[in-house]
């Protein structure tokens, strides 16, 4: 209890400071109001608004949710392959990289444009942002299991699915999961980065029109809120990963 007080001694510090030059620049209006809006509003924005808010972050967390597990089963199924067959790694992992040095405000046009306006884009996008980073930390947790257990389990004429769900599957997990809490920011942004573009509901589009009313308050109100909701996330994930972890009897630095 003693080290997790420990823990949030520094980061509650740092926050209380940015929040306090927050306030010092508000006062002496440095930076014009409706520019950068006091935390008081933008605090009274987030109250008022919260209900609304919520109420477009469930198409928002359904889109980041669904992309995710997709970018899981995609990103399980290339690593096997990457890891099983050489030359299926030398051909893939190149366009791995090059989906990921377009910028994803270039090709969520592109997205809406062949599937329309709807949910279905937006899924896509999250797919194509979040699958690499997890695909690149299971190949990197296969490739690197301990040896010495890799050439017992060989002696043993293990083959090569048994080699995977005793000893490469486990030994992953770590790296997992690193990458999927690298992939749950990138997939929340992505959601909320396609909706700015186009549709009806979600973080995205809300984001949009309070911008074009200049309802500042509201968009740092909103800003707060995804950044929570992406902590929250994170936090879930760690949950889990030290419950699987435990359960596998694997240190979580791998």
């Amino acid at each position: 209890m003693k080290n997790k007080i420990k823990n949030i001694i520094p980061v509650t510090v740092l926050i209380l400071v940015l929040v306090l030059v927050w306030v010092i620049v508000s006062q002496l209006e440095i930076i014009p109001e409706f520019m950068l809006p006091s935390p008081q509003a933008v605090f009274f924005a987030f109250i008022k608004n919260f209900t609304t808010m919520l109420n477009h972050a469930v198409i928002t967390l359904f889109e980041t949710f669904v992309g995710l597990t997709i970018s899981v089963i995609l990103a399980f199924f290339l690593a096997l392959l990457m890891d099983k067959f050489t030359i299926i790694q030398k051909a893939i992992q190149p366009l791995l990289i090059a989906t990921q040095t377009i910028p994803t405000i270039v090709i969520a046009p592109i997205i809406i444009l062949f599937f329309g306006y709807g949910i279905l884009p937006k899924i896509v996008l999250v797919v194509i942002c979040c699958f690499f980073p997890i695909t690149i930390a299971l190949f990197d947790g296969f490739i690197n299991v301990e040896k010495d257990y890799l050439n017992l389990l060989k002696c043993m004429n293990a083959n090569y699915m048994q080699i995977l769900i005793h000893l490469k599957i486990p030994f992953a997990m770590p790296y997992f999961f690193s990458g999927l809490k690298i992939s749950v920011t990138y997939a929340f942004i992505s959601a909320v980065v396609s909706e700015w573009l186009g549709g009806t509901m979600g973080l995205g589009v809300y984001m949009t029109r309070v911008k074009s009313t200049y309802s500042f308050d509201k968009l740092f109100a909103s800003i707060i809120f995804i950044s929570v909701t992406s902590f929250v996330f994170i936090k879930v994930i760690d949950l889990i990963q030290k419950k699987v972890l435990n359960r596998l009897h694997i240190d979580k630095r791998g």
